[in-house]
């Protein structure tokens, strides 16, 4: 009988592969191993198991596996059910899934080694000078990496010198598999067991006398010892005796002591004394209602105005799941800045039952939050992580928290899988029986029908927690503020006004503007031209603190010019204003306040949003200029003023969720204000005080805000009532998409009896040299879903199926945000 085993590649492949295994692999090996397969010529990948049969593939030979990763499967059949439905829903390959949801370290790469061949009469004088030095690294060593022969040659283009080489047959080529992680094992140092006999310690001290540093070293070693009852780390002993590496090396060396290592996890918290607090009154009814609605709805709604105290909730839920059920508990949050608050008050609580996952956490890191998680690990019983933390392998979940559900960063965009974590997260939970909490002050339309339709519960929570009064939010007309010269720089009078008086009285002020840079581009006032990034059809951005104009979709970046690049003048202009623009006001406006600014260029590195976060809570910052980051569920008891320099920019986008959106940032904004004793003021710059959105905003009315953008979206035929697919083709060519993209449109409407929309140019119709077409399928919320996409599907697979075509890259986005 032959044996069989059906593996996933990490690529874009859309369909699993069979290899061939030996009787005893074949009985060793289990759903959810990795393995080691060679596929195409040379290549060698880590492969999935995801299935096991004695049926042999029609379409082609099967070849015989590598090597076996793992004794035990890093993966679980749950999490592949998961998998294989967010590859369905939303039409990407499981390869693409394996990839995304599978920390790197975890993916082995074959990393290809140059071996030396005996070649006869190759004089010196044939070869060229990189050949020459590749070769001569040869000699010394028994074989070198490609990243080797990159740091030999000083250059990154070395292909051509290697097949240069093999052509002339000096060399030959092996791939072998690497393993990325590395455990972390702290040094740790114990008495010889001879010494623990009171004779021979007695004898030992006397031996030490002639070498007092010892001595004292061992003294040091028995106080800590006796004082703290565990094992005693080397670091811990350097820090607390004084001594020097190599006096312990010495006693090592004599057998005084012995060495040992203990594996210890990368990331610790602990727990503090002080962290419990009670619930207020609303906050009992919304916990109980919470759990009241769990008996019949399996998702819940917690609608709750800003700072009305839903983490307290969160927290004490967290807990009860934690108790009485003893199982794992799944915090999703839209964005990293927001982990570094919660987690310090999630800590604070729960010590090392917190596990964190995202990606500013190193390769390392995130492999032991997985380990510790198929460990079923006290380490590891509630995970606060962004939207990949989704994949992670939870063997017994029961709740998922989706906090600020409403936020836009929950959907991928790029690279595939495009999936929405929110909408992900429910199916996971239906997979594991679990229940989910979906909290926000702002909810997205979706979500709110989903309430109104009776597919998910809602409980509100109308009042700040301990009674704080929302902000008072006041409206400046930018246009009046104009006519009348009252601005100075990008400031009205009033605005100006607040800030002085909040910032002489010893408190806060967050000022937002969702525009990073310092200008979006840089004019020639004589002939009008605006530079350009070669790459992508899109203005550079100017960045006054480096001198330079840099692109915010494939970061090309030039200095700033000093003349037109087009008529020579010398009369440039910077248009607009970015972050970077308003932070230098303020710093010429209020030259003895400290002022600090949040956005993408200021929070890079690991621990870039703590060190900003951490700064402005502990009152280092009188004003926090900042982008929508801002605007997420921080938590600042001093903020007691927030400026928002141009509402409008939010309103006039080209989106069907423009004024969704801009209600939920602005309310998301102006609640940073007054969280504590102090009444906040939220002062909101535009030109269009009257727009019905602003006064949505004004007046705290998201039930208006609702109707209105429901009456809207059915009439245009949007979601809810509409699931659309966005079809994007990328192509160099631009008259060979032009001509693909029609080609596509045309069979689309052919076949499906829906809106087909398209094809379109993007509002960036250019993007790292590649020209971009879309194409908009709008689905009634009563056809089949399935049915649709498969037929949309097909159409793909025949569009590729054309060879003219094929070049073409075409990318598919479901529920399109």
């Amino acid at each position: 009988m032959l044996y069989f085993i059906e593996v996933v590649l990490p690529l874009a492949v859309a369909k699993t592969f069979t290899y061939q295994v030996s009787e005893a692999e074949f009985d060793f090996v289990q759903i959810g191993m990795r393995v080691a397969v060679p596929f195409g010529k040379t290549k060698i990948y880590t492969a999935l198991i995801v299935g096991k049969h004695n049926t042999p593939p029609q379409l082609y030979q099967p070849k015989e596996i590598h090597q076996i990763l793992d004794e035990k499967p890093i993966v679980n059949e749950l999490q592949i059910q998961h998998w294989n439905w967010v590859a369905d829903y939303y039409m990407c390959t499981i390869g693409d899934v394996f990839k995304a949801a599978v920390p790197s370290g975890f993916i082995l790469e074959s990393e290809t080694q140059l071996l030396p061949k005996e070649v006869e009469n190759l004089p010196d004088h044939q070869l060229k000078d990189d050949e020459y030095l590749i070769l001569e690294a040869l000699r010394h060593q028994s074989s070198i990496t490609l990243q080797e022969v990159v740091k030999i040659l000083g250059k990154k283009t070395v292909i051509p010198t290697i097949n240069s080489l093999l052509s002339k047959g000096a060399i030959a080529l092996h791939e072998e598999m690497t393993e990325q992680y590395k455990p972390k094992l702290v040094r740790y140092i114990k008495l010889h067991v001879i010494y623990h006999q009171q004779e021979h310690l007695v004898e030992l001290l006397e031996i030490l006398s002639r070498a007092p540093k010892q001595r004292e070293l061992v003294l040091h070693y028995f106080q800590l010892h006796v004082r703290e009852r565990k094992p005693i780390a080397v670091k811990e002993l350097i820090e607390s005796s004084g001594a020097s590496i190599a006096v312990i090396k010495a006693l090592i060396d004599k057998d005084v002591f012995e060495e040992y290592y203990i594996h210890e996890d990368r990331v610790q918290f602990e727990k503090k004394e002080d962290a419990s607090f009670e619930l207020s009154l609303a906050q009992a009814a919304a916990f109980s209602a919470i759990e009241k609605g769990f008996q019949q709805q399996n998702v819940m709604l917690l609608h709750g105005v800003t700072a009305s105290g839903k983490t307290e909730i969160y927290i004490k839920l967290i807990e009860q799941f934690l108790k009485e059920e003893q199982q794992q508990v799944l915090f999703l949050l839209p964005e990293i800045a927001l982990t570094a608050q919660l987690v310090q008050r999630l800590t604070a609580y729960f010590g090392n039952q917190i596990a964190v996952f995202h990606s500013k956490y190193s390769n390392n890191e995130r492999i032991e939050v997985w380990n510790n998680l198929l460990q079923n690990s006290e380490n590891a019983r509630v995970v606060i992580g962004v939207r990949s933390a989704l994949f992670l392998p939870f063997s017994d979940l029961g709740l998922i928290v989706v906090d600020e559900e409403h936020e836009q960063t929950f959907k991928q965009k790029d690279p595939a899988p495009r999936y929405h974590a929110r909408d992900a997260a429910v199916v996971l939970a239906k997979l594991h029986n679990a229940k989910v909490l979906l909290g926000s002050a702002t909810p997205s339309l979706e979500s709110y029908y989903n309430v109104k339709t009776g597919k998910y519960g809602l409980v509100e929570l109308k009042e700040r927690y301990g009674n704080v009064v929302l902000p008072e939010i006041q409206l400046i007309d930018l246009k009046d503020k104009y006519f009348r010269k009252r601005m100075t720089g990008h400031f009205s009078d009033v605005l100006l006004e607040n800030i002085k008086e909040t910032v002489h009285n010893g408190e806060q002020v967050i000022l937002f503007q969702n525009r990073r840079g310092f200008s979006p581009y840089v004019e020639c006032l004589t002939c009008g031209h605006v530079p350009h990034c070669p790459n992508c059809d899109v203005s550079l951005t100017y960045y006054k603190y480096k001198n330079q104009l840099k692109c915010h979709y494939c970061g090309y970046n030039i200095a700033n010019p000093t003349h037109c690049h087009s008529c020579n003048s010398l009369d440039l202009n910077a248009k607009g204003f970015g972050t970077e623009q308003i932070e230098q006001e303020l710093v010429r406006l209020f030259p003895d306040k400290k002022i600090g600014r949040m956005d993408q260029d200021t929070t890079r590195g690991k621990f870039g949003f703590e060190k900003i976060i951490d700064s402005f809570k502990n009152r280092e910052f009188d004003i926090l200029v900042g982008t929508q980051m801002l605007a997420k569920g921080l938590d600042f008891d001093n903020v007691t003023l927030v400026g928002i320099l141009n509402a409008d920019n939010l309103l006039n986008q080209p989106d069907f969720r423009a004024y969704e959106r801009a209600f939920q940032l602005l309310t998301q904004v102006s609640g940073r204000a007054g969280r504590k004793e102090k009444k906040g003021k939220v002062l909101i710059q535009t030109y269009n005080p009257y727009h019905n959105t602003i006064q949505q905003v004004v007046n705290n009315d998201y039930a208006a805000m609702f109707q209105e953008q429901l009456y809207e979206r059915k009439n245009f035929k949007y979601p809810p009532f509409y699931r659309i697919i966005r079809l994007t083709l990328k192509h160099k060519d631009y008259d060979k998409l032009k001509e693909g993209s029609l080609w596509m449109y045309n069979v689309l409407k052919q076949h499906l009896n829906i809106p087909v929309l398209g094809p379109e140019e993007p509002m960036v119709s250019k993007i790292r040299n590649e020209y971009l077409r879309t194409i908009l399928v709008k689905i009634p919320a009563e056809n089949h879903l399935g049915k649709t996409k498969k037929t949309i599907q097909k159409i793909l697979n025949s569009f590729e199926a054309v060879s003219h075509y094929r070049s073409i890259k075409v990318s598919a986005n479901v529920d399109y945000y």
